[in-house]
């Protein structure tokens, strides 16, 4: 842990001292969750930006973006669920008077159960693939609880008959005697499309929803979605019984993680129906404490709406009270019709937009993942009616593939599914990221239904529906929602990316080894000497590739000093004009990462400098 708060702590203090994040209004001491972008810091979340916006709208069809308005129309909030229910549980310690998010206490008391469990796995067992056994085993946990309520008890002979015996009727499967990671991942598809089942009864005694054979569409569109996402089924190299065996030979960890699990899902529980005393119960039950000052002594916790309000008017008494908007997608909603009619739109198709956002939040904490002015990229994909657990598979398999694109390192990233949805959602997982805090939420997918069109519908009056000529149809669209905090990406990728090395000749050095798609500074053109004309011929360098490419200038220092302030500086290529280059017209280039030195024509540094840092080079990674 002291490990994870001095790298945190480097991050910070590099991020400013090489002009990439300031405190805000740092000269009147700061404002409180609140920070600036510095001249690099901009940059570099400028080309987080576009490489996202380039996958998501420039690379789809099917996908436009738009820019919608800070300030919206009061009611919108009232709509969308925000002025009710846009809470957070808010506690108290007494003692310190600090203030906290009560469901963050407890879900990084139960993050800190996980890793020890894993640490005690990988001790143990160093050539297992632990991430995988434990997905394995909350996957399990996962579908018992669905099947036995809280009971966590692992009766394995039962769930196995049982588990054989529905796979039997599933008729793409001829064996069932090796039941596989794959194969939980199936009966999880059909126990949920058999609880959703449940919810539609009255669709099913409705002829809108049977074709002609008496067949309910909604049977059909789960079936054909199971059988078309498990069509080619490969055996895993680890089964349930091999499971079976490691968690007896690994009882005390496997007891953490289904402790963890227990904990979150009676969290989730007890905020779905607002049952904040429980709340409160399970955090004197745990005996957590305040991480400041180890006090115990706790408020009760009550709810806090995160929206900031403001006045729309030049008279006080006349204004009109409004909110800042909490997040990005509402003036998505508001203009689903317009974008459709305009772009003659065919569902399925999507709409994205990055911009600001407000939240005041109750704790704002570790440096800019937690801010009350933040920036969103979000893109809302309308689809049929029944098809959008599809497209939620699919946009959560494409963002994963997007993040790795980046060369982050797989083992930072992982899915978690929600124990408790939000309002408008019938299905939501979060990809994490391993931030030097610990896994927390990068991007987030979810399956809204059609609670906002069919909110904003009913509070304007107006209708927001689509016709549909396939199917000769009028309907409210069903809703994925990807949404990624670009300031949560900016942090994943600075504190990832910042490394200290030690060389063969035992010196060591600060490197910021950011994607090189996103570097601020693609080059730096540094002249050996500053006489000679060579300045001229850096300057001349300079002028000719700064038309394609964001590059810097810098002479001050010996060369070697020069290339340790652009590796600090997350600058891919150095460019040494020497006196060489007078004679040839060549230069040395120098790759940050391998420290590989080149000798090459000038005319060919454009080349060598897009081959590295093309968008399509990186995006086709995907």
């Amino acid at each position: 842990m002291a490990k994870q708060e001095d790298q945190f702590k480097n991050v910070i203090s590099h991020a400013k001292e090489y002009g990439f994040i300031f405190q805000s209004s740092e000269i009147y001491d700061g404002l409180s969750a609140v920070y600036d972008y510095g001249q690099n810091g901009a940059e570099l979340k400028k080309n987080i930006r576009e490489y996202w916006w380039k996958s998501m709208v420039q690379m789809h069809e099917n996908i436009v973006g738009i820019d919608a308005a800070i300030f919206m129309h009061p009611t919108t909030w009232k709509a969308s669920g925000h002025v009710d229910a846009f809470n957070d549980p808010l506690i108290d310690n007494k003692d310190s008077k600090k203030r906290y998010r009560a469901d963050v206490l407890i879900e990084d008391y139960a993050e800190k159960l996980n890793q020890k469990a894993q640490k005690e796995l990988t001790k143990k067992n160093p050539n297992a693939n632990i991430q995988r056994i434990v997905d394995m085993y909350y996957k399990l946990l996962d579908i018992l609880l669905y099947k036995e309520g809280e009971n966590f008890h692992l009766s394995f002979n039962n769930y196995l008959n049982n588990l054989s015996a529905r796979l039997l009727l599933f008729n793409s499967f001829e064996r069932v005697d090796d039941i596989t990671l794959d194969y939980l991942d199936l009966i999880n598809d059909l126990i949920y499309f058999e609880s959703k089942f449940k919810l539609y009864n009255e669709f099913k005694l409705s002829d809108k929803y049977l074709k002609n054979d008496g067949t309910n569409i909604w049977d059909i569109n789960a079936f054909s979605l199971i059988k078309l996402k498990h069509s080619n089924l490969q055996l895993a190299a680890l089964d349930i019984i091999s499971l079976i065996d490691f968690v007896k030979d690994n009882n005390n960890p496997f007891r953490g993680l289904s402790k963890r699990k227990q904990i979150l899902e009676r969290m989730a529980r007890s905020l779905e129906t607002e049952n904040l005393a429980d709340v409160k119960a399970l955090i004197e039950e745990l005996e957590i404490a305040d991480p400041d000052t180890g006090s115990k002594n706790w408020t009760e916790v009550r709810q806090f709406n995160l929206m900031f309000g403001t006045k729309l008017g030049a008279e006080a008494a006349n204004a009109m009270d409004l909110y800042l908007r909490p997040e990005t997608a509402q003036g998505i909603f508001v203009n689903f019709l317009n974008v459709q009619k305009t772009g003659r739109m065919k569902i399925p198709f999507g709409i994205a937009q990055t911009g600001k956002a407000f939240r005041n939040e109750i704790v704002a904490r570790q440096f800019i993942f937690r801010m009350r002015e933040f920036e969103q990229m979000e893109m809302q994909f309308f689809v049929r009616p029944g098809e959008e657990m599809k497209y939620y598979e699919y946009w959560k398999d494409t963002r994963l593939k997007w993040h790795l694109s980046l060369g982050l390192g797989k083992e930072n990233y992982r899915f978690h599914d929600h124990e408790k949805l939000a309002h408008y959602a019938n299905a939501a997982a979060d990809i994490e990221f391993n931030f030097p805090f610990g896994f927390k939420e990068l991007e987030g997918i979810h399956s809204r239904t059609d609670f906002d069109l069919k909110a904003h519908e009913k509070f304007s009056g107006k209708k927001l529906q689509y016709f549909d000529t396939e199917v000769n149809e009028n309907y409210t669209p069903y809703v994925v929602e990807t949404s990624v905090g670009l300031d949560r990406m900016f942090l994943s990728v600075f504190a990832t990316s910042l490394k200290e090395e030690t060389l063969e000749d035992g010196s060591t050095r600060t490197v910021l080894s950011l994607p090189s798609v996103l570097a601020p500074t693609k080059a730096a053109v540094l002249p050996l000497v500053k006489k000679d004309g060579l300045p001229d011929v850096a300057r001349s360098i300079i002028d000719d590739l700064k038309w394609d490419f964001n590059v810097a200038y810098d002479e001050k220092d010996a060369v070697g000093r020069r290339y340790r302030r652009q590796d600090a500086l997350g600058t891919p290529f150095c460019i040494t004009v020497d006196h060489q280059t007078l004679e040839d017209q060549t230069v040395t280039i120098r790759h940050r990462d391998t420290m590989k030195q080149d000798r090459v024509a000038i005319a060919n540094l454009r080349n060598i400098i897009n081959e590295e840092v093309s968008v399509r080079n990186w995006l086709m990674k995907m």
